[in-house]
């Protein structure tokens, strides 16, 4: 794909015999089955995800279109190369090793987009792979290479289209970060191995003059669902603040789901509220009801916001809460109906131990609000 500047976002996928796809990032693999074939035309849609690729074959080698989501009204160039099997070309040794942790702050000159992040990375010769950690979730499986000192880095899954290209020493880095061909901006980091970010558990909370959490919302059916209703009465209930257009989300949900099944039994209830940014209301039913199939979701998943995923807007809508900082949020209320913890972001299963910390944290968490 084509992002700003003119650079090229490279990425994987092979296409089998019954036209199926798999796409590569990292350890990270993505099946695609919703793959059309008409002529010399091309239709790929992704899985949950609204966007899609139309492309064209020029000849038995190459294809050419836009990778397209309609709702942001946002095209990107993408172009394909039949045979290509390394995502970056190796061209000389590399100069660094940047495997480690590294402390990151991105637009470092402009204050009203300045976030910090944590950077955990790998490397195997000039192969490079991992993540950046933000307060808000995870830039997911990243994989690049270094050549002399410069570094790539890319994904994409779908729904982002992520490159990163630095400048770095065994210590330092100075680069830019893309995000489709609609984003681009600065990162600076430092070999830290000791640097954490702050907890995800305080950076969102209930404001004073609030105790409770509260809610009422639509489903695919009409029906408004709020917590006062008697599925959540006596249970543990996580309220989870998500779309179906973030791919932390998606990561986040599989984890639920998987959770869910194994404990419905207990008193616990999941519902999810998603805020959406496709222009009706009809079309963000659709992506739920998308999202819901695909990844087998048995708990509620109600529209609380379409048009927009606005974080201010949403924090309208939650107004008990200080802010909504991220994409997903998930509140932990216990069985008396009391707010017990905010968890802000989801780090997954790219992020590696840290992921695996959060399963142990979340269980031994929520066995504690199921036996008190």
């Amino acid at each position: 794909m084509t992002v700003q500047d003119n650079e090229e976002l490279p990425f994987l996928f092979e296409v089998f015999e019954d036209q199926t796809l798999r796409i590569f990032n990292a350890e990270e693999t993505i099946d695609v089955d919703e793959v059309t074939v008409k002529g010399d035309s091309l239709y790929i849609k992704f899985p949950v995800f609204e966007g899609y690729i139309a492309a064209k074959f020029n000849d038995s080698t190459t294809i050419t279109g836009s990778f397209i989501k309609e709702s942001l009204d946002r095209i990107v160039p993408f172009k394909g190369e039949y045979g290509v099997k390394d995502r970056f070309e190796i061209l000389a040794k590399p100069t660094a090793n940047i495997q480690g942790n590294w402390e990151s702050v991105f637009s470092p000159d402009t204050p009203e987009d300045k976030y910090i992040a944590k950077g955990i990375f790998k490397q195997n010769g000039n192969v490079v792979t991992g993540t950046f950690r933000t307060t808000t979730g995870d830039y997911r499986y990243l994989e690049g290479v270094i050549n002399n000192n410069k570094l790539e880095l890319s994904t994409f899954d779908g729904a982002h289209a992520f490159f990163f290209k630095a400048e770095v020493t065994d210590s330092t880095m100075n680069g830019y970060f893309y995000s489709g061909n609609h984003w681009k901006e600065p990162f600076v980091a430092k070999r830290n191995e000791s640097y954490e970010l702050p907890s995800e558990d305080s950076l969102t909370f209930l404001k004073e003059g609030y105790d409770r959490f509260a809610f009422s919302f639509p489903d695919a059916k009409g029906n408004q669902i709020s917590l006062e209703d008697e599925r959540f009465k006596g249970k543990v209930t996580l309220v989870q603040i998500m779309g179906t257009w973030c791919p932390n989300c998606m990561d986040e949900t599989k984890f639920y789901v998987d959770y869910y099944n194994k404990n419905k039994n207990k008193d616990i209830e999941f519902v999810a509220l998603a805020f959406e940014y496709a222009k009706t209301s009809e079309k963000a039913f659709k992506s739920i009801e998308r999202m819901r199939t695909k990844l087998k979701v048995a708990y509620p998943i109600l529209l609380a916001q379409y048009g927009t995923s606005n974080k201010e807007k949403a924090q309208e809508k939650l107004p008990m809460l200080n802010h909504v900082l991220s994409y997903p949020t998930t509140v932990f209320i216990d069985k008396k109906g009391s707010v017990r913890k905010i968890h802000t972001g989801f780090n997954g299963p790219a992020t590696g131990q840290k992921y695996l910390d959060f399963k142990q944290e979340f269980e031994s968490f929520v066995n504690q609000l199921l036996n008190e």
